[in-house]
């Protein structure tokens, strides 16, 4: 099979090349061994103690003998060749990719891969698969490898959303799941917007699809792939543990409404790292149940920027914590970093670090709004709150396109505790003002502390 995909398609070539210099040219391999360090599963620690036991150890034998014996030992793990991955390519199955519904052909290819065991579920390049909703379920027999080299395009037809209109791509009950490649997931979500209740005010409100869900996953990476125009959300990290979302380039249009970029629930242990997210509401948001949660290294804008909620909805309880934003850039956002709950909730948000971060043009690049509530009911002071304490604020320098850079409204009985800001500098500076002004900073029911320069202040303290 995989002989026949090579001579019309070049996608998997270098993952055979790959898979051939590991087995065959295990002599370079050798002289490699250990240059590289597992970026992913890092080695722990060595006490003093431990390094001269190893250093010992390692120094019985001479270069040429341990040579020898690595070579001993790989050649052992050659003498039974490793098996080749077993190539599952929808176009097998009869997937055209011609602008028809190719929505059987990839439930049967996901049949085969999840019962195979070492399988590739392959999408070519140079094709766009059209899509109805359809569910990646396991347990499969082993890890799987899912290969998204061409363009996955949804369904335009409403009507084929009517048995769930949540979902349009769901993993779901997988462990050891990998989803890569350079291909592009689209949503084809402009006839979705078009018929919002938030772009057209006199339609009735109705749910719209998540592009791609992770349900209960384990072990998950998410890399390589390009994300584009979701009816709603665009990728959704929903109870799962142990994820990594690298290099995802995540779009639509600023003025597209509910388009969540990444969206994490009720997740543990998720890494987000070098993403590029433009969209028409939060780049990231972060909702209750998910603890562990490391960004770094991304871009957002347009978009609402970072937001932890909004939490408690409905007098609910809700809960997040040790969640870090490192090294970040916003431009053009309406908010910065954001931390969101409704009047009534129940629960915390707790042990947040947002850090190294740059805003251009943001309209509200600092904000806690513990007192969120809905505009169809009045704003009281409730009793019950979702706790906001111990959030750092440290090295975030830039723009705020309004007044107010730095504004927190906390809860009247429920105070933010323990937020401390660390070397903030962002001054005020409007779209048609060429120099920059003093910013400032609303700050009720909340206590706070300074360290090194921080510009703007808030008052008191």
């Amino acid at each position: 099979m995989c002989r026949r995909l090579l001579g019309r398609r070049p996608c998997c070539l270098s993952l055979l090349t790959f898979l051939f210099v590991v087995v065959v040219n295990f002599d370079t391999f050798s002289t490699c061994f250990g240059s590289y360090p597992d970026v992913d599963n890092p080695l722990p620690s060595i006490s003093s103690g431990d390094k001269e036991d190893y250093g010992q150890h390692y120094y019985e034998h001479s270069s040429s003998e341990f040579s020898s014996m690595l070579r001993t030992r790989l050649e052992k793990m050659v003498s039974s060749p490793l098996a080749s991955p077993e190539i599952f390519n929808v176009d097998d199955y009869g997937a055209m990719g011609d602008g028809e519904d190719d929505t059987e052909a990839f439930k049967e290819t996901w049949k085969d891969a999840c019962s195979s065991t070492n399988a590739i579920f392959l999408v070519p390049c140079d094709r766009v698969y059209h899509l109805k909703p359809i569910t990646f379920s396991g347990p499969c027999n082993s890890p799987l490898l899912f290969q998204i080299e061409g363009t996955v395009k949804a369904s335009p037809h409403i009507s084929d959303y009517e048995k769930d209109r949540r979902h349009w791509i769901i993993f779901q009950n997988l462990l050891g799941l990998r989803v890569e490649g350079k291909g592009i997931i689209n949503g084809n979500g402009r006839k979705w917007w078009l018929n919002s209740c938030k772009v057209n005010k006199t339609l009735p409100c109705k749910e719209a699809p998540t592009a791609v869900t992770f349900y209960q996953c384990t072990n998950l990476r998410v890399e390589g792939l390009r994300f584009r125009n979701a009816q709603q959300m665009l990728l959704s990290f929903q109870r799962c543990n142990n994820v990594k979302a690298l290099n995802l380039w995540i779009y639509a249009p600023g003025n597209s409404p509910n388009t969540d970029g990444i969206h994490v629930t009720g997740t543990q242990f998720i890494v987000i790292k070098n993403c590029l997210i433009m969209t028409g509401d939060d780049c990231i948001s972060i909702v209750s149940g998910s603890k562990n949660v490391r960004a770094k290294g991304i871009t957002c804008g347009p978009g609402h920027g970072i937001s932890i909620g909004s939490l408690g909805a409905g007098k609910s309880e809700a809960e997040v914590s040790n969640v870090v934003v490192d090294t970040a850039k916003f431009s053009g956002t309406s908010n910065g970093v954001r931390i969101k709950t409704w009047q009534g909730g129940k629960g915390y948000a707790q042990n947040i670090i947002f850090q190294n971060i740059v805003m251009d043009n943001v309209t509200n690049p600092i904000i806690i709004n513990q007192n969120y509530c809905d505009q169809k009911e009045p704003c009281t002071q409730q009793a019950d709150a979702v706790a906001v304490s111990n959030v750092m604020y440290q090295n975030i320098r830039g723009t705020s396109a309004s007044e107010v850079a730095v504004k927190f409204d906390c809860s009247k009985s429920v105070p933010c505790q323990g937020i401390l800001l660390q070397d903030i500098n962002l001054v005020h500076k409007g779209k048609n003002d060429d120099k920059s002004a003093q910013a400032e900073a609303s700050c009720k029911n909340v206590k706070w502390k300074n360290r090194g320069r921080v510009s703007p202040q808030c008052g008191g303290g």
